[in-house]
């Protein structure tokens, strides 16, 4: 059958565009990867900062998903219902651009913060579907992280790292990198905040003064990290992948490459603390662990998924995000086909599939206690400047039924 990979690799310069910075502002070239065999590469125009371009939607799609192709984990599949229904509703006042990050408070699913290409962070009421304050950057927000539950942290083209108190709804210009921040993240254990840029280094934050706590070299351009108890993940270009240790940073724990062919997208850690999920711009998932040794290396694997057939050709879509359920260890991922699968990686099952949404799936987030799931919906310029869905996030309530892990097949 043959497939079409609609994606282009962008290359980055480090640079932000001049403001005003838009995601359909151009900052690079845009070369075409080593495709796989058989597949068709189909050029785009799009080159915004950070993302690289993706095929546009298909009209329909099969809800039976096709196994990994040989020499990948072998997971299993089943049909499935496409699940919608009056358990989910639209938040009033979105962002008037592109929305990069949604997250929310630690200790309830009443408050989401969410970061934009319009250079707001918002705070939102999710239960009243109000917004309860905004705060501005100069430059386009790519990411923002709680704190506590009433200090949000943020980020992004402007390379300012702002902290601000939502109660008092005063800011803080805590320090800066010398190209735009990627990435913001909170460590509990080790009570430090992490940034991530594309200067090629993690930075350290003590939110207590606030200040830098330490600058760490990476390889490559930061594009995606995570938070695993006291270790830090860290995804860069170049598709290398470190493990850090918080409470060390003085040398790399594990360097490593990700298994995936294509570009890293996300990197998401088990609430278990016993490894990661990383996905790419080619419709592929892998389940990776990092404890070292051979016998635990054995069970890892790597799966496809956001992948829609129309005419006998598959189109293949990058999966943007992943959130894991704190409880069951099960995750959500989303991609640009519009489409949130949620995946029980232990008996490699997809659990369910919801409805298609309007557009692109940028970020998502699980509540804490996990009953509650934020979609942003947001158009990421994979065609370019056209005519496109409004960017919108979707509050889902979710069960057990659809996020608890099933017992294996037999």
């Amino acid at each position: 059958m043959p497939r079409v990979l609609a994606q282009a690799t962008v290359h980055l310069d480090g640079n932000p565009a001049p403001e005003p910075a838009r995601r359909g502002t151009k900052a690079g070239s845009l070369t075409a990867e080593a495709l796989p065999p058989g597949t068709q590469y189909l050029p785009s125009t799009r080159s915004a900062l950070g993302w690289s371009a993706t095929g546009r939607p298909a009209t329909s799609c099969n809800p039976c998903q096709e196994p990994p192709s040989e020499g990948e984990g072998q997971v299993g599949w089943r049909c499935l219902n496409q699940m919608t229904g009056s358990n989910e509703f639209k938040l009033n006042q979105p962002p008037e651009d592109g929305i990069s990050s949604v997250k929310f408070s630690p200790n309830t699913s009443q408050f989401l913060l969410v970061s934009s290409w319009d250079t707001s962070v918002r705070l939102y009421d999710v239960p009243a579907n109000s917004m309860r304050l905004k705060y501005q950057h100069t430059g386009a927000v790519l990411d923002c992280a709680f704190y506590d539950p009433t200090h949000a942290w943020s980020g992004g083209l402007d390379h300012q790292l702002k902290m601000h108190d939502l109660n008092t709804d005063q800011e803080n210009l805590v320090g800066t990198h010398d190209a735009p921040i990627r990435c913001v993240e909170y460590c509990p254990e080790v009570n430090v905040m992490v940034t991530g840029s594309w200067d090629q280094t993690v930075k350290l934050w003590d939110p207590r003064t606030p200040c830098n706590a330490g600058t760490f070299s990476q390889p490559e351009k930061v594009y995606t990290l995570s938070v695993s108890g006291d270790r830090l993940i860290v995804g860069t270009a170049g598709r290398r992948v470190l493990v850090w240790d918080l409470r060390n940073m003085g040398y790399v724990q594990q360097r490593r490459e990700s298994s995936l062919k294509y570009q890293t997208r996300c990197i998401r850690a088990f609430p278990n603390k016993q490894g990661y999920v990383l996905s790419s711009i080619e419709g592929r998932v892998a389940v990776e662990y990092l404890d070292p040794s051979p016998e635990v290396q054995k069970k890892k694997y790597a799966f496809k998924c956001h992948r829609l057939k129309e005419n006998n050709i598959e189109q293949i879509y990058p999966v943007n995000a992943i959130s894991f359920h704190n409880i069951h260890n099960t995750f959500a991922t989303g991609g640009s086909d519009g489409f949130v699968n949620i995946w029980d990686p232990f008996n490699k099952k997809r659990l369910c599939q919801f409805h298609r949404y309007p557009t692109s799936i940028a970020s998502l987030a699980f509540s804490n206690d996990g009953t509650t799931l934020a979609i942003a919906s947001s158009y990421m310029y994979e065609m370019d400047d056209t005519e496109h869905p409004e960017d919108g996030i979707f509050i889902r309530q979710v069960t057990d039924a659809e996020t608890k892990p099933k017992s294996p097949c037999t």
